[in-house]
């Protein structure tokens, strides 16, 4: 087997992706986080980006990019978590494609400079979740992507916001349920996410209990 080194920062949501991927399949790895004010000389010798993730493979060859690397190790390691049939992992594939602008849309509002700009920002959230509802409405019962199965395309970190998504909701619940989800425990977490939200200094920093953040 081969020896992983996967590198990323404590809070960024693009390395779940091949974190989850090698969880799944029961595989060993190195997980080590680095500072985004801080990045190594190492680091930036392997990642042409200077972007986390990046898996280190055997100390010989590494991959960048968190779709690259998690479509090289679903097709390296058995059990392959793509669907078998070409067409149903076509649509997998399209739909994890889309899951940059998910994120984007969902989670502007931690990014905006002022109150108008948070309201812009939250009046689109239903967009997305709509898009997905209906997409998990055409593939049948769920409570995963592709029914009762879990595979690739279900590596989606929880949101908010839910209530009038049932699917989308029953789909959250399902994935946060499976350990491979979750690279710390989910109170860490959300202290380090917090702390980054405050000092972020955006409109929702100021909601943002400072000891709590501080708590990192």
């Amino acid at each position: 087997m081969a020896k992983y080194l996967l590198v990323s920062f404590k809070t960024c949501p693009w390395v779940q992706r091949a974190a989850i991927v090698l969880r799944e399949k029961g595989v060993a790895f190195e997980f080590r986080h680095i500072d985004p004010d801080n990045r190594p000389d190492w680091f930036l010798a392997i990642s042409p980006h200077r972007k986390v993730p990046v898996l280190r493979i055997d100390e010989t060859a590494s991959l960048f990019e968190s779709n690259a690397i998690a479509e090289y190790l679903d097709e390296t390691i058995a059990p392959r978590l793509h669907p078998a049939d070409p067409l149903a992992r076509a649509v997998n594939r399209a739909w994890t494609d889309y899951l940059p602008s998910f994120a984007a849309a969902v989670t502007a509002t931690a990014y905006a400079d002022s109150e108008a700009d948070y309201r812009a920002a939250a009046a689109q959230i239903p967009v997305p979740f709509e898009r997905l509802e209906a997409a998990l409405a055409s593939q049948g019962g769920g409570p995963f992507f592709n029914l009762q199965r879990y595979h690739f395309l279900d590596r989606v970190k929880k949101l908010g916001h839910l209530e009038k998504f049932p699917r989308l909701a029953a789909w959250s619940e399902a994935l946060l349920r499976r350990p491979s989800t979750h690279s710390f425990p989910p109170a860490e977490f959300e202290t380090m996410y917090r702390a980054a939200l405050k000092r972020r200094d955006k409109f929702v920093s100021q909601f943002v209990d400072a000891a709590q953040a501080a708590a990192e």
